[in-house]
């Protein structure tokens, strides 16, 4: 099992709008193969800081829904509403 963090910054005033988009991504990915499960915070010194684990059976099963025409479509109405890059970092147990 590997778990991926997602850290995105939201720009100001469409806080909202993110909220509803981010919701869809994590729905869609549920049925993708190989989700076990996921969760989204929000960073409290910074609102605007999202976070989201997923826990995922495998790196392929990730990389496949990463790379997914569904996940590509759904955040391409994200990515405006971000004033940073999003970054990804796939996370092992030791």
């Amino acid at each position: 099992m590997i778990r991926v963090l997602i850290e995105r910054h939201i720009a100001e005033t469409l806080e909202s709008a993110y909220e509803e988009h981010s919701r869809s991504v994590l729905q869609q990915a549920v049925s993708a193969p190989g989700f076990i499960s996921g969760e989204t915070l929000y960073d409290a010194a910074d609102p605007n800081h999202r976070l989201t684990l997923s826990n995922w059976r495998s790196a392929a099963e990730w990389d496949r829904w990463f790379h997914s025409d569904t996940r590509k479509e759904l955040m391409s109405a994200i990515l405006p509403m971000m004033d940073r890059d999003e970054k990804i970092t796939i996370l092992e147990q030791c």
